[in-house]
């Protein structure tokens, strides 16, 4: 290859790069390269987010529960009974996310316990799950009094240690349930039903949003809607495993 006069910057020599690969593929025995319509052309990409991901801070999970169950961080640790960690497989391809954890959460010191911990298991059991194969926490690791809805603040304070089970998981797929907790970590005010039925992503993570167990059992209207939600969850998975994505 000739060198000509001109500077090329790293993300130019990238693209060079490339070009040069597909031509010796193609069986061309030389290339005319110009600088200057090479930066020009680089000008005109989309800008790509490279989302890098970070190791663990801690060896496992179980180290990990240790450390914050105690936490003191916001006034909810002075008001609930037991710290709601998560619970699961530590090697889960799928994690599902609530916002908070309820009454009976509160009292056992499990996520997804109560009423609409029982139909999240038969969700799992339809799409061939069960609590063993995934993992299940929520945003905030204590319960608001009375259920109430969180505030931003706590999740704010809390979604560090969120973040710390997901890099410890590694999971290939992660499924928000609920509103609050689909706008907490996607960062928006959009409806439910607008984020429904279209793949997002989260730390890098596939990331998919379906309806709340609590709310099912409220409005029965939306268990088709769950369905084919958990179905679009449940094929991208078996994509993903049979090494097609």
């Amino acid at each position: 290859m000739t060198q000509r006069k001109g500077k090329l910057d790293t993300s130019a020599l990238t693209l060079l790069k490339g070009a040069c690969r597909v031509q010796i593929e193609m069986g061309l025995d030389e290339m005319l390269i110009n600088p200057v319509t090479i930066n020009r052309e680089r000008m005109t990409l989309p800008k790509v987010t490279i989302v890098r991901k970070e190791d663990p801070q801690f060896a496992s999970l179980e180290v990990h529960r240790q450390a914050i169950c105690n936490c003191q961080n916001c006034p909810l640790g002075a008001t609930r009974t037991k710290f709601v960690y998560g619970v699961g497989n530590p090697r889960a391809g799928v994690m599902f996310i609530g916002e908070a954890p309820g009454r009976d959460e509160d009292l056992k010191g499990e996520p997804f316990v109560g009423r609409a911990g029982q139909l999240l298991d038969k969700i799992l059991a339809a799409i061939k799950f069960n609590r063993e194969d995934v993992y299940i926490a929520n945003i905030l690791k204590c319960r608001p009094p009375n259920n109430r809805d969180p505030l931003p603040v706590e999740m704010e304070t809390c979604l560090p240690y969120l973040k710390e089970q997901i890099r410890l998981i590694q999971p290939k797929l992660i499924c928000a349930l609920g509103r609050i907790a689909a706008q907490s970590l996607l960062n928006t005010n959009e409806t439910l039903g607008r984020l429904r039925k279209k793949w997002h992503e989260f730390e890098g993570i596939p990331f998919l949003v379906t309806y709340h167990p609590a709310a099912l059992l409220r409005f029965e209207q939306y268990k088709r809607d769950t369905w084919e939600d958990v179905q679009m969850l449940r094929a991208r998975y078996d994509e993903i495993t049979a090494g097609k994505v």
